[in-house]
C-alpha cells in the first residue's frame, strides 16, 4: 500500500465555551457572564486542522457525539479535507466540552467534560488507517488509547510523535514508560518534561534511552530546546508576537514541526518553521481562529530567522 497521506492525529476534539464575568460567584450564588465564545478545539483536532491549513493531507481519530456529525466544526473539517473516516462515535454521550471561565483579575475555573471521550478505552485501533499515513500523532486523550495506537503505529513503521500535554496526570509510570517507547519524537513543555523526568528517574540522555529518537522541549516565549543523540542540544528562538491568546500555541507548533520533519526538513529548520507556525495561531482567541498558510508561515520564518 502507498502511503499518500501525512499526518494522523489521535485524541480530543472538543468545544470550547470561553466565558469572562467580573467575579466568580459563591456557591449558591450566579454571576452574569460578561461574554461567552464558543470555539472550536481539542488538541488532536487543532493538529489535525492546523496541519491540514498547512497543505497536509491530515486525519483525525477522536471520540465524538453523533451530533458531531452534522456540526459546522466537523463541515469545517472536511471542506480542509481532513480525513474522519475513523471517527469513534457515541451513541450515548455528547462530544467533549471545556467551559474556561475568566474573572478580571485573569483567574480562571475549568470544566471538562469528558463526554464521548469515554468511548476511546475500549475502542479498537484502525490499523488500516494507520497505514494510510506516514506519521500518527498522539495528543491528549485516553492512555490506554494513545499506548494501543503508539504500538500499533511502530508496528507499521510510522514516525510517531507523542504529547501528554496536561493529561500528564492520567499516565502511570508504568503506562507513560510504554508509550514512550513507542516513539520517535517527546513533546512537552519545561514543566511536563521535568514531570516525566522525575516520574522515570531519568535525566533528558536517559529519556532517550527509554524510546524517542528527538525530545522537543517548548519554553514559552524563550524558545524550545531539541534534544536528539545524533545532533545534541539545539536551541532555537521564538517567534514573538503579542500574544491574545496562547491556548493554541502548542498544538500549532506540533503540526508544523511534524509537517517540515516529514518532508526532510533538519530538527533545527522544523522548530523554526513550528515557531512561526504558533506566532499566528496566539495573534487570536480560539485554537483555530488564525491558521496561517504554508507560504505565510514560511515567509514569516524567512524574516525572521536572517
Amino acid at each position: 500500500m502507498s502511503v499518500k497521506k501525512d499526518l494522523l492525529a489521535v485524541g480530543h476534539t472538543a468545544l470550547d465555551y470561553i466565558i469572562t464575568v467580573d467575579e466568580f460567584p459563591k456557591a449558591n450564588n450566579s454571576a452574569p457572564m460578561k461574554t461567552m465564545k464558543n470555539l472550536n478545539g481539542g488538541a488532536a483536532a487543532n493538529v489535525a486542522m492546523i496541519g491540514a491549513t498547512l497543505g497536509m493531507k491530515t486525519g483525525l481519530i477522536s471520540a465524538v457525539g453523533c451530533e458531531f456529525i452534522d456540526s459546522h466544526y466537523h463541515k469545517n473539517m472536511q471542506k480542509l479535507g481532513v480525513d474522519t473516516e475513523a471517527l469513534i462515535i457515541s451513541q450515548d454521550e455528547n462530544t467533549p466540552t471545556a467551559f474556561v471561565m475568566t474573572n478580571n483579575n485573569q483567574d480562571q475555573i475549568s470544566y471538562f467534560y469528558w463526554g464521548a471521550g469515554k468511548e476511546f478505552h475500549d475502542s479498537e485501533v484502525p490499523r488500516d488507517k494507520i497505514k494510510e499515513f506516514k506519521a500518527v500523532h498522539l495528543a491528549t486523550g485516553d492512555p490506554h488509547f494513545n499506548c494501543k495506537t503508539g504500538i500499533v503505529a511502530k508496528e507499521e513503521e510510522r514516525l510517531v510523535s507523542f504529547d501528554p500535554g496536561q493529561d500528564l496526570g492520567m499516565y502511570s509510570p508504568k503506562k507513560l514508560k510504554e508509550v514512550i517507547a513507542n516513539v520517535n519524537i517527546l513533546f512537552g513543555n519545561h514543566h511536563e518534561i521535568k514531570r516525566i523526568q522525575e516520574s522515570m528517574n531519568v535525566d533528558i540522555n536517559g529519556l532517550m534511552d527509554l524510546g524517542p529518537e528527538v525530545v522537543l522541549m517548548t519554553c514559552g516565549s524563550k524558545g524550545s530546546i531539541i534534544y536528539s543523540p545524533d545532533e545534541g542540544k539545539i536551541e532555537v528562538e521564538s517567534i514573538y508576537r503579542p500574544a491574545v491568546d496562547p491556548t493554541g500555541a502548542g498544538d500549532s507548533y506540533k503540526a508544523g514541526f511534524v509537517s517540515r520533519l516529514i518532508y526532510g526538513a533538519s530538527l533545527e529548520e522544523a522548530a523554526k518553521f513550528a515557531s512561526s507556525v504558533s506566532s499566528f495561531v496566539v495573534e487570536k482567541q480560539g485554537c483555530q481562529t488564525n491558521m496561517p498558510t504554508f507560504d505565510e508561515a514560511y515567509n514569516r520564518m524567512i524574516d525572521f530567522y536572517k
